[in-house]
């Protein structure tokens, strides 16, 4: 079991619990909205505003960002012709887009709702389009969660963007920045995140959130950046006053975790790396690595969140080779709740700048590294640098294909062992 000092937990979870009333609450910086109102319920369906989901009982049903904001703004004008350039303006905003994008969205909405007879949204030629149902709306979740309870709140970043947040568990903090793609409701249905947050809920007070354009965060944000991603870490962890926490880093996230542990030393109390790397694929020097990505990004453009692409067969070959049929389907509606592919593509263009080797010296706090000796996403020696330039790292391989291990091979007990037995230690 994880042991340490309560205090700072105590502290942040009273705030937590404070902040839904009192979301102005002095020094805490959260930014949670009112619960009244937020489900609209129909025809067996729910909409939650909050979270930007679409349910029909206790399924979730997935929709691409801008589809739901269609769906969103005729359920909230029911029962009148909401006009063509009316869903455009509130959807997209300042941005210039065809009439095809919006028919595309409807015919998305018309998808998830099984709504092939037009009953629902009924079009009116020349016009706009009609919300027939009769929505009712309360304040209760709208989502039956197969995973712990876990308090969800939000705060702001410095440039203003709202970060979502989420607390699950008892005892010492333990900080898990996002990888690439997240939600902070549905990571708990894909196999591996959801058995990893448990394990880790029984031993910490497990913190996570998602990052600027993904899941319950803000969607449309101005710009996305390595900077940027290290100051909505910053934002959680002083939104819960927290003043000693370890960080668990994976991926993506794990960059997010070096330049934070180097630049605050003395909060930072144990540093955990999973497939990490210090630099993106465009500081490797290598051609083929470049080429590979831009390659990689045309397929994700077209096929983000699309479990029969050739992005997804080969996202899953590059990621998670062991995953079944059914884990790269929940990964595939995880990609399509989490964020757009104009998003995936931004955030992916960041992470491939990412260049922290100066930093890793600088890392003075316990640090374990651990990585997939066949890892096709983040070579195994990359893994094996960045854990030799850190002082005190302690590296560990681990005997998997997968870029993070799966519950169902060998390769799992060690992982979380190796986890656990470090994070005690402190």
């Amino acid at each position: 079991m994880l042991t340490g000092q309560r205090a700072p937990v105590t502290i942040a979870r009273r705030h937590f619990a404070e902040s839904s009333v009192n979301p102005t609450l002095r020094g805490l910086h959260l930014d949670t909205p009112a619960t009244s109102s937020h489900i609209l319920r129909f025809d067996g369906y729910a909409i939650d505003m909050h979270r930007c989901t679409l349910q029909r009982g206790d399924e979730l049903l997935a929709l691409r960002p801008k589809a739901f904001d269609v769906l969103r703004h005729l359920a909230e004008n029911p029962g009148r012709v909401v006009g063509k350039q009316e869903l455009l303006e509130a959807v997209w905003a300042h941005h210039v887009v065809t009439d095809d994008a919006l028919v595309q969205c409807i015919r998305d909405v018309r998808q998830a709702l099984s709504d092939q007879a037009h009953t629902i949204i009924k079009s009116v030629p020349r016009r706009g389009y009609l919300f027939c149902a009769e929505p009712s709306r309360d304040g209760a979740s709208a989502i039956m969660p197969s995973h712990p309870a876990q308090t969800i709140g939000h705060c702001r970043t410095k440039d203003g963007v709202r970060i979502a947040m989420a607390t699950v568990g008892q005892g010492p903090p333990l900080v898990r920045p996002p990888t690439w793609f997240n939600h902070l409701e549905y990571d708990w249905h894909v196999q591996f995140r959801g058995a990893l947050y448990r394990f880790l809920a029984e031993r910490a007070q497990l913190i996570r959130y998602d990052g600027r354009s993904n899941g319950l965060s803000d969607r449309y944000v101005p710009g996305v950046s390595f900077e940027l991603l290290q100051s909505d870490l910053e934002a959680v962890v002083d939104a819960h006053h927290l003043q000693k926490y370890a960080l668990l880093g994976i991926s993506q996230g794990a960059a997010i975790a070096i330049a934070h542990a180097a630049r605050y030393p003395e909060r930072v109390s144990r540093l955990v790396l999973n497939g990490a790397y210090a630099l993106g694929s465009n500081k490797r020097g290598s051609l083929r690595d470049q080429e590979t990505a831009q390659a990689y990004l045309t397929l994700m453009r077209h096929g983000w969140g699309d479990e029969h692409s050739s992005f997804l067969r080969t996202f899953s070959t590059l990621y998670f080779p062991g995953a079944s049929a059914e884990e790269i389907r929940a990964l595939a509606q995880l990609q399509r709740m989490a964020m757009s592919a104009e998003a995936a593509v931004k955030l992916r263009l960041a992470c491939a700048d990412i260049d922290v080797v100066d930093l890793l010296p600088k890392v003075k706090v316990p640090t374990l590294v651990l990585h997939s000796r066949h890892d096709n996403a983040v070579p195994f020696d990359e893994g094996r640098r960045l854990a030799a330039a850190i002082p005190n790292a302690r590296f560990v391989a681990l005997e998997s294909e997968n870029h993070v291990p799966m519950p169902d091979e060998p390769a799992w007990p060690s992982f979380i062992a190796e986890i656990d037995a470090f994070l005690s230690e402190g």
